[in-house]
Parts: structure tokens; C-alpha cells; sequence
């Protein structure tokens, strides 16, 4: 903090300690206009405002906090703070596991965070407990159909899902299913459909080049992290057009228009058994990687799924790695792989790099697994809606 503000920031402490809240704001207001990106002030007007009754100027400052720097502790406390207040722990724990990702180690709480971190704490381990609970219970009758096998696995994701245990060694964004093999890439054979995909290569591309020479605005960013989102490794590609995608199947629902405006690549889609999960699959899309660009190491949604590309062009100096394994596309040969494990790709040339991307079942779930991936699904979204 610059410290020629220090003598209106100790009366500001002054007017608060005795209560004086307008007073307080006020002198508060006036250090924000002076040093407008410091978190730890607009903090302390979040206070204010929150102590003279207003709950909405409250929430903006302590935004306008986490937009100068998403890492900010306190504000990363004070976004859950208010969601607790308002709709209760449950939507409350994942932001409090935020904010206790943010922390250092429990011995280095800074003091006066150390309550709040307790408190998070406690928050996030009820909610794994009842979530764990509550998906034992809603999923005892689709275990039913499992092998004991299956059934343990099972139980392990439920576990997962609710956040009591870690998974190894592949790492999910959202559903982990344990005790699956982690194979980088799977064998084509394994597959029907991929003659036939192969083969309507040369019109998947033709559709391709029309539609982003016609509708390029349509090629939106891959990467959209709200304002205030850490974005990590993103950040180079978060609302970026260096990474873009063309949908035709996104979160599990056709995008009509852009399958309108490609027939045949809607059509040889429609002969591949896509992984259907509420919310999540199937997505199909096109992906367009600028030249010089790299897309950084990442982890996908969930293994129950595996990934496909499709290579429909392809310049030299392109690569893809996902765990230890590294290769190149050729264009026409499709490569399946499990986007769960670490992977990354690189586009080092002086050309557009395009994949049709789309996804599969993982062919090591039994059609009941699959069943068990719709279920588990299904729950841990009416759990949130259970408040």
C-alpha cells in the first residue's frame, strides 16, 4: 500500500473501531480512488459496505477484488462468505475448496485467516461427507446390476466425486473412473467405425474450409474463463481465437445450425456411438490451432470418455503428447486417446493446424459401467439442486 495513504486508512480503522460506518466508507472511497487495483482496501470497503446494509455494493467490491488479483485470499473467503449467507454451505463448499486451494499450508494460516480457513475447512468436509452419503444411497440400485469388481470401482468413484479420495494415476476435471487402465492411446482396431470415419475425410475437410471461410465468426475461443477466473496456463489462450472451435455437438446437445451447414460430417458422425453423458458429451467440433501456438499440458473431463481425432489438416512441425507418449497427426488416421492423462499439443508452423474432435465411450466400461457414468451423473447434479 502506498503509505502516503497511511493517515487515511488510520482514520478510517479509527471510524470503524468505533463503529462509524458511514464515516468509515467514506474515507475508505477516497483511499480506492487513489489506489484503485489494491485488493486489500477494496476488502475493506467490502466490509463497510456490507456493515452499512449494502449486500450488493458489498459483492462488487469484493469482485472488483478478485479481478485485480484472483488469488487474493480474503476475497476468495468473502466470495464464499456471502454465498453461504445467501444459499447455504452446499453451493458455498466448492468455492470455500477454492479459496483453501489458494491457502498455504495449514501451519502458515496467516492469523487473522486462521478462523475463516477453519471454517472453509469444515465446510468442504461436510459437504464430501453428505455428497458421498447421498450418492451411496441414490446409486444402490444401479449397483445392483454390477460385478464386485465393478462394484468397488464404483464405490471409489462415488468417493471421488465427492471429494474423500484422490484418484491415481490418470487426473479428471469431474468424474474419475477408478481402477481403469491409464493408456494414452488406444488401439484403432478397437473401434468399428473408424474405416468408415477415415473415409469421409476428404468431405469432412471440404465442409471445414467452407464453413470457415463463410461463417468464420462462428470459430469462437476454446478457452472462455469469466473475469476474475484464475486461468493458470490459460492465460495466453483464455478469449483467444488462436485456439477456436466450431461445434456441432456441444455438452450433449446438437448446435442445429452449424449441423445444417455441415451434412456429411453431421452424418458420418451419426455412425459413431458417441459417449452420451448428460451435460458433458457428446461435444464434436472442430478445432482450429493457430499457427505458433501451444496449446499447454492439461486434463480432461472424465475418463468414461475418450477423445478422437480426427486430422484433417496438418502442416509439419505439429506434435501431440498425452503422458509420455508423443506423436504427430497424419491426416485421414484417427487417434483415441484418454484426455484424462496429461496432455498438450504444439503447433509450430507457419499454418492452420484442424482436427474434427470428438468423443467416445472408454470400450473398457461394460454397457452397466455406462450406465453407472449416467447415474453418478445424474446425482451429483441433483445433489446441488437438493438445497
Amino acid at each position: 500500500m502506498d503509505s502516503s495513504l497511511n493517515p487515511l486508512m488510520q482514520a478510517a480503522n479509527a471510524a470503524a473501531a468505533r463503529a462509524r460506518w458511514p464515516e468509515a466508507l467514506a474515507l475508505l472511497q477516497q483511499a480506492h480512488r487513489s489506489a484503485p487495483r489494491d485488493p486489500g482496501i477494496l476488502m475493506r470497503v467490502a466490509h463497510a459496505l456490507r456493515e452499512t446494509g449494502d449486500a450488493e455494493g458489498e459483492v462488487r467490491a469484493i469482485e472488483a477484488a478478485l479481478a485485480a488479483d484472483p488469488y487474493f485470499l480474503p476475497a476468495l473467503l468473502a466470495r464464499a462468505a456471502v454465498a453461504e449467507r445467501r444459499a447455504g454451505w452446499r453451493v458455498a463448499a466448492p468455492l470455500y475448496r477454492n479459496a483453501l486451494s489458494a491457502a498455504p499450508p495449514e501451519p502458515q494460516w496467516p492469523g487473522p485467516l486462521q478462523g475463516p480457513l477453519a471454517h472453509a475447512k469444515a465446510i468442504v468436509a461436510r459437504y464430501a461427507e453428505a455428497m458421498q452419503a447421498f450418492l451411496e444411497d441414490r446409486l444402490a440400485t444401479s449397483s445392483s446390476a454390477l460385478t464386485p469388481e465393478e462394484a468397488e470401482r464404483w464405490r471409489e468413484a462415488g468417493a471421488l466425486v465427492a471429494g474423500r479420495a484422490k484418484p491415481y494415476p490418470s487426473v479428471a476435471n469431474r468424474l474419475q473412473v477408478p481402477r481403469l487402465p491409464a493408456l494414452p492411446f488406444f488401439p484403432r482396431h478397437r473401434f468399428p467405425w473408424v474405416a468408415a470415419i477415415e473415409a469421409a475425410t476428404p468431405v469432412i475437410t471440404e465442409e471445414f474450409r467452407a464453413v470457415h471461410a463463410r461463417d468464420h465468426a462462428e470459430f469462437r475461443p476454446y478457452v472462455q474463463y469469466a473475469p476474475g477466473t484464475p486461468v493458470n496456463q490459460w492465460e495466453a489462450l483464455n478469449h483467444s481465437t488462436r485456439w477456436s472451435s466450431y461445434f456441432l455437438w456441444q455438452n450433449g446437445a446438437p448446435v442445429e445450425a452449424h449441423q445444417r451447414e455441415c451434412p456429411a460430417t453431421t452424418a458420418a458422425l451419426a455412425e459413431v456411438e458417441m459417449a452420451e453423458i448428460a451435460g458433458l458429451c457428446p461435444n464434436a467440433m472442430f478445432s482450429a490451432l493457430a499457427p505458433r501456438t501451444h496449446i499447454p499440458p492439461h486434463h480432461g473431463e472424465t475418463n468414461a470418455r475418450l477423445v478422437v481425432h480426427l486430422p484433417l489438416i496438418v502442416p509439419e512441425r505439429c506434435v501431440y503428447r498425452v503422458g509420455a507418449d508423443r506423436t504427430g497427426w497424419t491426416v485421414g488416421e484417427v487417434l483415441v486417446f484418454d484426455d484424462s492423462i496429461e496432455h498438450e499439443a504444439r503447433n509450430d508452423s507457419d499454418e492452420l493446424r484442424v482436427v474434427l474432435i470428438f468423443d467416445v465411450w472408454n470400450p473398457l466400461l461394460s454397457p452397466a459401467e455406462r450406465e453407472m457414468v449416467r447415474a453418478i451423473s445424474a446425482a451429483t447434479r441433483d445433489f446441488h439442486l437438493e438445497e
